[in-house]
């Protein structure tokens, strides 16, 4: 252990010993260009994190995309071959297939309860421990949270002790038969989306809870002294000034969705046709040893993200513009 600590500090050391060397030359060469050239300054101060950027992720994005069009072992070209398996194959099909119902229902629904909530706990005197009790799932690791869904989705035949909390309200409440909730395709993928917005949704309250506080009270004065009904004054007032915000956490969940690994892999492992598109790449990876195939499907998921991303920051800029 001793040498490995002795390594790691000395790494810090280094890092750190460069990092003000760094900012000491940029002050020098920012202050010998003066303001005749300002793009000394832009290339000393935003040089490194373009570098930085270049190689952590455009450079293996690059190398992903051109191994996406090679064979298992990464060595032949085997040009299109790979993603016509993924469109042919049919457990490659279903997991697009789940995906695409991840990427319909996980936004709406997370979206539309924390909205809900934001609404509702705006209104209460205790509105602050509302927040943090649903904000709280949010706070643990998606790991954790398929665990604990795990155990409350647990099922058990019918006549035998129900332990899943779920199944206990079904059978012993209810009066009716155990659903096998992760294993009946009927319902698993919706099981496993459902948990996703249990640890989602208290993101969408925050965020949109923050939007509400940013309506002007004077329009909603104004509004209520005309007669307006709270119906009305949500449907007409607060939407309208909610949609961009409402449109930014969509297309993020969107990025959730489309990103799901950590509550399928701890569920169900894709079992139950279950897979979703980054479990199928996990597996095309370290189960079937095909790295051509793996880097198709995260290809296709890098090109179904990034548009994402920049229709979310495009947003972003336009509401500041609004606001200036």
């Amino acid at each position: 252990m001793t040498p490995r600590i002795a390594s790691a500090a000395l790494a810090v050391v280094a890092v750190v010993v460069g990092v003000t060397l760094y900012l000491r030359a940029g002050d020098w060469a920012v202050s010998a260009a003066r303001r005749r050239c300002s793009v000394v300054a832009a290339l000393v101060w935003i040089g490194p994190a373009v570098l930085l950027v270049g190689v952590v992720l455009v450079a293996p994005a690059i190398g992903t995309i051109r191994t996406s069009f090679l064979d298992g072992d990464g060595e032949a070209y085997v040009a299109l071959d790979n993603y016509r398996t993924i469109l042919d194959d049919d457990t490659l099909r279903v997991s697009l297939r789940n995906s695409v119902q991840w990427v319909l229902l996980l936004p709406v629904a997370s979206v539309g309860f924390g909205l809900a909530t934001a609404v509702l706990a705006d209104r209460v005197r205790y509105e602050s421990v509302v927040k943090a009790v649903l904000f709280f799932p949010l706070a643990i690791s998606a790991v954790a949270a398929g665990v604990i869904w795990r155990f409350m989705l647990d099922y058990r035949p019918p006549g035998a002790p129900q332990t899943g909390t779920l199944n206990a309200v079904v059978a012993g409440l209810l009066r009716r038969a155990p659903i096998a909730w992760l294993i009946d395709r009927t319902f698993n993928n919706l099981a496993l989306i459902g948990t996703t917005v249990w640890t989602q949704a208290g993101f969408a309250m925050v965020i949109l809870s923050a939007a509400l506080r940013a309506i002007p009270d004077d329009v909603l004065e104004a509004a209520r002294l005309d007669g307006a009904s709270e119906w009305r004054l949500f449907r007409e007032i607060k939407l309208p000034y909610l949609t961009p915000t409402i449109l930014a956490v969509m297309t993020t969940m969107v990025v959730v969705a489309l990103k799901a690994f950590d509550i399928v892999y701890v569920m169900t492992n894709g079992a139950f046709e279950t897979d979703v598109l980054a479990t199928s790449m996990y597996k095309q990876l370290f189960s079937y040893r095909h790295l051509g195939r793996a880097s198709a499907i995260a290809t296709l998921l890098m090109f179904a993200v990034t548009p994402l991303m920049l229709l979310n920051l495009r947003a972003y800029r336009r509401e500041a513009r609004a606001r200036a």
